[in-house]
């Protein structure tokens, strides 16, 4: 099942730069879980990942750069299901998606100015908060 990982169009990561191993599953589950590995480790080079744009690339080196090794290779695990195929296709559905957020350009941000509406309800909030304060100052002074 070493196959390329297609994102869009002109965008996949190649098999080659996919490497997956089966361990075995932590978690509850009786005998099967020291049996059966069912877990799924995968590594993926993402300097591999071909038909990304440079902007695009250094997007995706900021999303995993939590989740990258040494060898600046992601790391994606999936445990999800007790299903080793299942897992496989878990992990590299999470590869796809996480290389579809960097192809996504954040929109910039628009300065803007706040509101009349907004800016007097601020000011009426901070004289309301004044007053609250100034009557408790009065009353700890009477204490």
């Amino acid at each position: 099942m070493a196959e390329p990982i297609r994102i869009a169009t002109g965008v996949l990561v190649p098999e080659a730069a996919v490497e997956w191993r089966a361990v075995r599953s932590s978690g509850p589950g009786g005998q099967n879980v020291n049996k059966v590995a069912t877990k799924i480790d995968m590594r993926v080079d993402l300097g591999a990942v071909t038909g990304l744009s440079a902007p695009a690339r250094a997007r995706l080196r900021a999303l995993a750069a939590a989740r990258t090794d040494a060898d600046g290779k992601l790391i994606v695990t999936s445990q999800r299901t007790r299903d080793q195929l299942r897992n496989l296709e878990d992990a590299r559905a999470k590869v796809k998606k996480l290389v579809e957020r960097a192809l996504r350009e954040p929109r910039p941000r628009r300065i803007t100015q706040p509101s009349l509406g907004a800016v007097q309800r601020r000011l009426r909030q901070k004289r309301v908060r004044s007053i609250v304060k100034r009557i408790r100052q009065a009353s700890a002074d009477e204490d």
